[in-house]
């Protein structure tokens, strides 16, 4: 916030106040699989329904694994972890429980540096790990290279998926789909 009324103020922000807005955090992106034609197919109201127990288990699972919940997406939920390892189990497990209760989740994730923007969050980290996220099958959670580096002998397990073009980013990125 100091550095919003330091650039009202004065035109400019110190470049130190915004490296201060930077952090380094795993991103992850969930959406329900075509859940436009599943709430066409169950009506408004079942709909409805279904979406609170999603955003129930959203936020039971994102503070299990003491994640923050930045927000909602409607059909989907943005995360933000300081550890790699538990937003990795945090999408298994969330995708796990999601299923459970019929609605078949994709899931991406990244590792990089973030902008804290208020609540919310912003920067390529989050772009990337939306990418990952448009990427994924139902019922798979799909992570960049950087995250298998990070969790190496964590005890999860990752399959290559291969190199991808991801929408506005630049080059190539190695895909893995993660497993317990």
């Amino acid at each position: 916030m100091l550095g919003d009324i330091e650039e009202f103020i004065t035109g400019h922000r110190d470049s130190t106040s915004i490296d201060l807005e930077r952090v380094l955090a795993t991103v992850l992106f969930t959406d329900i699989v075509e859940s436009t034609r599943n709430a066409a197919q169950v009506g408004d109201l079942r709909w409805r329904q279904l979406l609170d127990n999603h955003d129930h288990l959203a936020r039971q699972m994102v503070e299990k694994h003491r994640g923050n919940l930045v927000k909602s997406t409607g059909d989907g939920i943005l995360a933000s972890f300081d550890g790699p390892g538990r937003a990795v189990r945090c999408a298994l497990s969330f995708g796990t429980a999601a299923q459970q209760i019929g609605l078949p989740l994709r899931a991406g994730l990244h590792t990089g540096e973030i902008e804290l923007r208020g609540r919310d969050i912003g920067g390529i980290a989050v772009h990337a790990a939306a990418r990952v996220m448009a990427q994924s099958g139902s019922n798979e959670v799909l992570v960049l290279r950087v995250v298998t580096d990070l969790v190496a002998g964590a005890g999860l397990k990752f399959a290559e998926r291969g190199s991808f073009e991801l929408k506005g980013l630049p080059g190539r990125w190695d895909l893995f789909a993660a497993s317990a």
